[in-house]
């Protein structure tokens, strides 16, 4: 059964932030699957075991960017968790630290120039997401989930697209079921899909399924696509009225239907997908680097209509 409510985007009561919470504006809710009741628990035991050999491969690569590039090797970023409260999250470095300094928050394109030679084969191979099973371990993230968003992408996009706080229902994931679909965001209508996926996932998560994305990412790290063999892939499909990017400051998008199916049925949602914005750099080194949202303030560039039947890459 759904509830109407409004979720506030604040800290998360241990001093992680000192972001003052914020009202996000009213959602329709809806109820997660019963396995988030003891999920957390499993996140944090398997967590600790990938921890034991995942530090010392933590520990050389962050030597390798701090050899490789100016600035610290791993950042801290605030990011929205579990019912909009605000955590740091951990990742390895692979910008350079003034990647945000001129343009602010914009989503990576391909080939972006701020990437660092060695942070390009770390993104290829997911190595830079390494040490966010700590966040694991402190509660703050799972191992499977919807990836977490900034805080200030958060409040534009739950104004734009309907649904999109639903997704703050469930702790955030390392991966996602979006994840293994799709490619990085490029427009507000590859937030649509993703978002698509994300609620489909909340309301249907088990541990068969949790194993299954975990045995796919990890075949994404050998390069491996196992999306197909496990049956994983989705189709999502967004009507031709749905515009394909807006920016900060832009009008508010039209309501939007999705449906996301696979081989087992339909599933249906609001599009979404989320930008990994590479904030401030913290440590020597100052200003931090970007691979979030291309949302700006500014102007609303006009985009193309969306195609009706787009499929995932």
């Amino acid at each position: 059964m759904s509830a109407t409510n409004t979720m506030a985007i604040g800290p998360n009561g241990h001093g992680s932030t000192e972001s003052p919470a914020r009202q996000v504006g009213p959602e329709t809710r809806l109820t997660p699957a019963p396995y988030f009741r003891w999920k957390g628990v499993l996140d944090r035991v398997v967590a600790a075991l990938l921890l034991l050999p995942g530090l010392p491969m933590i520990g050389g690569l962050l030597l390798l960017v701090r050899l490789t590039s100016r600035g610290p090797g791993i950042y801290r970023q605030v990011r929205v968790g579990k019912n909009g409260r605000l955590f740091r999250m951990y990742k390895i470095r692979t910008m350079r630290c003034d990647a945000e300094a001129k343009t602010g928050p914009v989503w990576t394109k391909a080939r972006d120039p701020r990437i660092t030679r060695i942070g390009r084969v770390l993104r290829k191979l997911h190595l830079d997401e390494l040490p966010q099973l700590f966040n694991v371990l402190r509660g703050e993230m799972s191992l499977i989930g919807p990836r977490p968003e900034r805080p200030e992408f958060v409040e534009v996009l739950a104004e734009q697209i309907p649904g999109y706080l639903d997704r703050l229902l469930v702790c955030p994931g390392v991966t996602g079921l979006a994840q293994v679909n799709f490619a990085p965001d490029t427009d507000l209508n590859s937030v649509r899909r993703k978002l698509v996926l994300d609620l489909q996932y909340i309301a249907g998560a088990s541990p068969l399924l949790d194993m299954r994305l975990f045995v796919c990412t990890s075949g994404r790290m050998f390069k491996i696509s196992l999306v197909r063999v496990l049956g994983l892939r989705r189709r999502v499909t967004l009507p031709e009225a749905a515009p394909r990017m807006i920016e900060l400051g832009g009008q508010e998008s039209p309501p939007l239907e999705a449906s996301a199916r696979s081989a087992g049925g339909n599933g249906n949602g609001n599009g979404h997908g989320n930008g990994n914005g590479n904030g401030h750099c913290n440590g020597t080194g100052g200003n931090g680097n970007g691979n979030g949202a291309a949302l700006r303030n500014g102007k609303k560039r006009r985009g193309r209509k969306g195609r009706r039947g787009v499929r995932p890459r």
